[in-house]
């Protein structure tokens, strides 16, 4: 059996005003650092071998701050666990996606349906599978950390459990394991 920790990035400050980011590349906020720090605590006990983020920086100094506080040497970035382009949705916040696009931003609450120029789930999906993959064998069954977004990870969540989930925290964890390479998934701590 394989395992990481899968983790969202911490705050930014387009976060903090409900903006959808995409692949818009913001830095954390303090808040945001504050969360990585955290993150690190929470980790402390659990012998993190390696650490892998996206290539956005959100994420990678989320990474960069958990693998100082941990001592954790390697450290790796793989851009398939970017998040999702949000098209004509990035840099709105939700209320505006809801008054520009009606229709569209109702087929993304309910369906998680990509608006225009947005990826689709048909490729966000197999490409975040894909990383995952890489960062477990890359750890050879040493636990690892994957940082990686909100929004990609929520349509790979789904497509794994089968089952809804909620908008994703900033810094919330899920334990993924492969078994006989099927995914397993819990949100850690829950």
């Amino acid at each position: 059996m394989s395992r990481l920790f899968l983790a969202r990035h911490g705050e930014t400050d387009w976060n903090a005003r409900g903006k959808l980011q995409g692949h818009t590349d913001i830095p954390l906020n303090d808040s945001g650092r504050a969360q990585a720090r955290a993150l690190a605590a929470r980790l402390e006990q659990q012998q993190i071998s390696s650490v892998t983020t996206s290539d956005l920086i959100r994420a990678g100094e989320t990474g960069a701050i958990v693998a100082r506080e941990l001592g954790v040497a390697s450290v790796h970035t793989d851009h398939e666990l970017r998040e999702r382009r949000f098209g004509v949705f990035e840099g709105l916040t939700r209320e505006e996606c809801a008054s520009r696009y009606p229709e569209a931003w109702r087929a993304w609450v309910e369906q998680t349906a990509p608006p225009e120029g947005a990826e689709p789930r048909e490729l966000a999906i197999p490409r975040l599978t894909r990383a995952l993959t890489r960062a477990l064998d890359r750890a050879a069954g040493a636990p690892s950390l994957v940082v990686s977004h909100g929004g990609v990870m929520r349509l790979w969540l789904i497509e794994t459990t089968g089952a809804p989930v909620p908008l994703i925290g900033n810094a919330a964890v899920y334990v993924v394991e492969r078994v006989d390479g099927t995914f397993h998934v819990t949100l850690w701590g829950a």
